[in-house]
């Protein structure tokens, strides 16, 4: 399962904000998706793991369908 930043309906988003308010913290809306991730082997992962590295961010090999 992944979850990316979840697209909102302008009432969701107004909830959100509402409760931003009472918490005093930002909320960040996540949504899940069905991904069976790609098994690799360490050659590749490592591959993987440097270009996150490079980038500053998080990739995930998923399995094609």
């Amino acid at each position: 399962m992944l979850y990316p930043l979840a697209s909102l309906e302008a009432d969701k988003l107004e909830a959100i904000k509402s409760l931003e308010k009472d918490i005093g913290s930002p909320v960040v809306a996540l949504a899940g998706v069905e991904a069976n991730t790609a098994p690799l082997p360490d050659d590749q992962l490592k591959k993987l793991q440097e270009l996150e590295a490079e980038l500053g961010v998080v990739l995930v090999a998923v399995r094609s369908n």
